[in-house]
């Protein structure tokens, strides 16, 4: 019986070393995508800023350019 206990005792700490070390790897690579996300979302963040910006600055630089200075949103002026 004691060689028994202690087979059984030795089977629980490998199933306990198995689940601690899958849980770490888990972790580890849960953490990887969330850093390569918030990698992702910024590039994302910054890229809309940019296109809003260009987006912007043309929008001045057609209404304020003089071959719209007869026009109003592609409509002659009265």
């Amino acid at each position: 019986m004691p060689n028994q206990k202690n087979t059984n005792q030795q089977g629980n700490q490998i199933t306990k070393g198995v689940k601690n070390t899958a849980g770490a790897a888990f972790h580890a690579v849960h953490k990887a995508l969330e850093k390569t996300e918030f990698a992702a979302m910024n590039t994302v963040d910054k890229t809309a800023k940019m296109v809003n910006g260009s987006t912007n600055k043309a929008k001045k630089n057609t209404v304020n350019s003089p071959s719209n200075s007869n026009t109003i949103n592609g409509s002659q002026k009265q």
